[in-house]
């Protein structure tokens, strides 16, 4: 049984449809599989009266060629119930684009339907800005654009029944308390939401069987899809390889993705657009370096410099073991228990990129010279108001946080909070919050 589960982003659908009634489009984007459809589709029924759901990944032409000509509005909407066997009603019923970068003209209709003011109109997409998809379109400026991440560690433990857990650790977060004896179960609890994932379909086998190798398996096949979209993006095979090498890039100690060093030999602008790809599909987060670091930071990053992680910790799991047919259960259970030997700090680093960029931060980081050999290195930077917050990971040890002292003493004047994110409780240091990894959200 497939479960519907309960998303944020609805809430924000009900603010769009309350305030702007009619006078824009809304689109949400997000990688394959990460709910956008499910979501929409749960709306109109619950919010509407009636709505159509054209699904351009299977849709026949004679519906699409409907959007080829627009000068007859009464014929196109009298097509569509026609076809969709649904009657529609002034004000009282949406009509939804899914995958609309499979019909660009669909989406340049846009304009001319929100101006008609008839009916609501949802969009979903995953690669909406990809060259082929937009490139004779016009954008309509009456889209609004939403993000859809996959479900974030307060979705996760609703999925699984669980109303109460994020508001108490905010409380403990807000009066900057310790858990103490309930602080083992806190970061189980999180480690499991970093090997299940936040991809619902992985979310939903978990709990309908508890067995890993199965949730393994589910996310082997979105990733399998992501593959399939990227070679048909780019025969060449080498996005698809960008993307499987996140984890061991990641795993280096060389504070970025190397790209030449995955791809080999590739022309500058070629590589340029497969990262562009990349990043608009959405199965990822880019963490840009940040040149000086700053409230600005957007003005003053490198866009040569980066770091790419996984949209989804889960997922990211699934890609490090890639070289098994299956990821063991034996495995599965070691992480959870906090008992397998690998260095897990990179896998810490990619939640917490994911947890920040799900709450609506870009992500930037900082490196400089320590001598000839080494960089310190700052995790994350935040901007908050006119100043930085700081953060430094650390998987295990925390008695040296030397990067964050260097920095704070550097940029002291830009610096409001500064936070060690890590696997212990949460205790203060001087000036310095040492955060468990399960409080990242309330940043």
């Amino acid at each position: 049984m497939e479960r519907i589960f309960k998303r944020k982003l609805y809430a924000r659908l009900l603010e769009w449809k309350r305030v702007q009634n009619g006078k824009t489009a809304i689109l949400i984007e997000g990688a394959r599989r990460v709910g956008k459809s499910t979501l929409v589709e749960q709306f109109a029924k619950n919010e509407y009266e009636s709505y159509i759901l054209i699904d351009f990944n299977e849709t026949s032409e004679e519906v699409k060629s409907l959007f080829n000509n627009l000068m007859n509005k009464d014929f196109i909407f009298l097509q569509l119930q026609a076809l969709y066997n649904v009657v529609l009603k002034e004000r009282k019923s949406v009509i939804i684009f899914d995958e609309v970068q499979k019909c660009p003209l669909a989406r340049q209709a846009i304009k001319y339907l929100v101006k008609d003011g008839r009916y609501d109109y949802i969009e979903t997409g995953s690669l909406i800005s990809i060259k082929k998809n937009t490139k004779d379109i016009t954008i309509p400026s009456e889209e609004e654009r939403l993000t859809m991440y996959p479900m974030d560690y307060e979705e996760f433990r609703w999925a699984l029944g669980d109303e109460t857990t994020t508001s108490l650790l905010r409380t403990f977060y807000e009066k900057r308390l310790p858990l103490d004896k309930a602080h083992r179960n806190a970061m189980r609890d999180f480690r499991l939401y970093m090997l299940v994932g936040g991809m619902p379909q992985a979310v939903n086998t978990y709990i309908e069987t508890n067995n890993f190798s199965l949730v393994d398996h589910a996310k082997r096949g979105i990733i399998q899809v992501y593959k399939d979209d990227f070679q048909k993006l780019d025969e060449s095979g080498r996005l698809e390889t960008l993307f499987m090498q996140i984890p061991s890039q990641l795993n280096q100690t060389n504070n970025r993705y190397k790209p030449y060093n995955v791809l080999g030999d590739v022309d500058d602008d070629k590589l340029l657009e497969l990262l562009k790809n990349l990043e608009d599909s959405k199965t990822t987060l880019f963490s840009y370096h940040s040149n000086d670091p700053n409230v600005g930071m957007s003005l003053t990053k490198n866009v040569s410099k980066f770091k790419i992680f996984c949209a989804d910790t889960g997922i990211f799991v699934t890609l490090a073991f890639w070289d098994k047919d299956h990821t063991e259960n034996i495995i599965y259970k070691k992480l959870l228990n906090d008992k397998l030997n690998t260095n897990l700090g990179y896998v810490y680093e990619n939640v917490i990129a994911q947890m920040l960029a799900a709450n609506g931060n870009k992500l930037f980081y900082y490196t400089w010279p320590k001598d000839k050999s080494h960089n310190y290195e700052i995790d994350f930077l935040l901007s908050r108001g006119t100043k930085l917050h700081p953060i430094e990971v650390k998987s295990s040890g925390y008695k040296a946080h030397k990067s964050l002292d260097v920095f704070c003493q550097k940029f002291s004047h830009i610096i409001e909070r500064r936070y060690l994110i890590y696997t212990k409780d949460l205790k203060k240091e001087n000036e310095t919050l040492l955060l468990p990894v399960y409080m990242t959200p309330f940043l």
